[in-house]
């Protein structure tokens, strides 16, 4: 995506509702990123460190310099997020593409959060590999038989081992995110390496939601148990 691009999504809930979810820190824990040691930390520094809020109109620009705005749009709201610019870093501009595939994810685990109105807590496992193994991953764990379903159409497979089924929650050039109705109506986002083919990584975020201690941990078993052995799986 270029410089300066705008992600949007459309959410069913109010301006104030969606604005909510940027400016609760609780609230983005439930959608930004996976869980990790450092979450707290992150969210921390991004939407509540050293930003610039206008409540009244509703835009934040972020610790980073990426610009959010809540809009009402028909009877819901659109949020539209606009990346800074590159920093003129060579080192740090190089991962600019990678960082916007990072923000499509979590708009997506955002959309998900409102639009289900989810309201238990969000538990997830995340994983990631290098950019040669996206087609082991994603045959191994049985993803490969749905790149062509287009968004909203209804699936039954067995994915890591599990039958599960769901829709297709959305699709981009790099990712794809499905819902799982076996994991609490839990949302995967699984996507490959950005261009150009040199950099970039073959990652998973399995967002799960009232899955029993027992079944969570099943859950991330099997996961690592077809993912390739050179993965790194942060602590969830």
């Amino acid at each position: 995506m270029s410089e300066g691009s705008d992600l949007e999504i459309y959410v069913p809930v109010t301006v104030e509702t969606a604005w909510r979810a940027l400016r609760d820190k609780e609230a983005v824990l439930q959608w930004h990123g996976w869980q990790a040691d450092d979450l707290e930390r992150e969210v921390e520094e991004i939407f509540f460190g050293d930003v610039v809020e206008d409540e009244e109109n509703h835009v934040l620009t972020a610790n980073g310099g990426d610009r959010f705005s809540v809009t009402a749009d028909g009877d819901g709201a659109r949020i539209r997020l606009t990346r800074a610019p590159l920093t003129g870093n060579a080192e740090w501009d190089v991962y600019y593409d990678d960082i916007t595939e990072g923000w499509i994810s979590f708009l997506q685990q955002l959309r998900y959060a409102l639009t289900r109105g989810v309201t238990t807590a969000r538990r997830t496992h995340f994983l990631h590999a290098g950019k040669h193994h996206f087609d082991e991953v994603a045959s191994s764990l049985g993803i490969g038989e749905l790149a062509g379903l287009a968004p909203e159409s209804p699936f039954e497979a067995e994915i890591a081992g599990e039958r599960v089924h769901g829709r297709v929650w959305f699709r981009s050039a790099n990712q794809l995110g499905l819902t799982v109705a076996e994991w609490g109506e839990g949302l995967l986002v699984f996507g490959g390496p950005t261009p150009p083919a040199e950099r970039g990584t073959t990652m998973a975020i399995v967002s799960t939601y009232g899955l029993s201690d027992a079944d969570f941990d099943a859950l991330g078993a099997r996961w690592r148990e077809r993912w390739p052995a050179n993965s790194v799986t942060p602590a969830h």
